[in-house]
């Protein structure tokens, strides 16, 4: 059964790359950002593996926990792992999981259903620290994921869930952003005390709350 927005993350215990992981442990009570990969030794991924690796740092100053998954056993990752390394000039720095059993790729329906029976599509999860899925995205095999992206969707999230605002097309952190229909005029005058741009009731622009 496919996961949907809102949902909460199955939780699960799996031998990693960094030792055994129990997920919801693991990501305490900060964010996480689970994303899986088809196999092992594989170009696309290889290259994302390693850019998650060398910006990690990005994930961390936003409370963000990183962990992959692919069907291949704990050995071959750890192999892959030299590759990586090797190719992309930043070793990994957060779990990978070894799923060969498909238990996680099965509980998160990562299996492509036009594909054999282990390929995993490459999903991307964003759990919130209420264990919810915030977000999913699902990509095919061809096309690399990008980082930037899921940074912004992240800022987006977690500005989103503190204020009563929502952002834009395009937006970055640090635009402006729109006050939710459902505040009234008079309660935003408290919440919002920068002011704001009526385009329409329904659209009224705003400083971003928290810059």
């Amino acid at each position: 059964m496919a996961i949907r927005l809102g949902d909460e993350a199955p939780d699960f215990t799996a031998e990693t790359t960094e030792g055994t992981v129990a997920l919801h442990d693991y990501l305490g009570d900060g964010w996480g950002l689970l994303f899986s990969h088809p196999k092992d030794f594989t170009p696309v991924c290889t290259t994302e593996l390693g850019a998650f690796a060398t910006r990690k740092g990005e994930f961390d100053q936003r409370n963000v926990k990183l962990i992959g998954v692919s069907v291949d056993p704990l050995d071959s990752h750890k192999k892959w792992a030299g590759d990586i390394e090797e190719t992309q000039g930043t070793a990994l720095n957060y779990p990978l999981i070894a799923d060969p059993e498909r238990k996680v790729a099965d509980l998160y329906d990562m299996i492509h259903p036009n594909a054999n029976d282990t390929l995993t599509v490459r999903s991307v999860f964003v759990i919130g620290p209420d264990k919810k899925v915030k977000l999913t995205l699902t990509y095919p095999a061809s096309t690399g994921r990008n980082v930037d992206e899921l940074l912004r969707v992240i800022d987006s999230l977690q500005l989103t869930a503190g204020y009563s605002v929502a952002t834009p097309v395009n937006w970055n952190d640090g635009d402006d952003v729109i006050i939710v229909p459902a505040i009234s005029d008079e309660d935003a005058k408290a919440k919002f005390p920068k002011g704001w741009n009526t385009l329409k009731p329904y659209l009224r622009i705003t400083p971003q709350p928290n810059k």
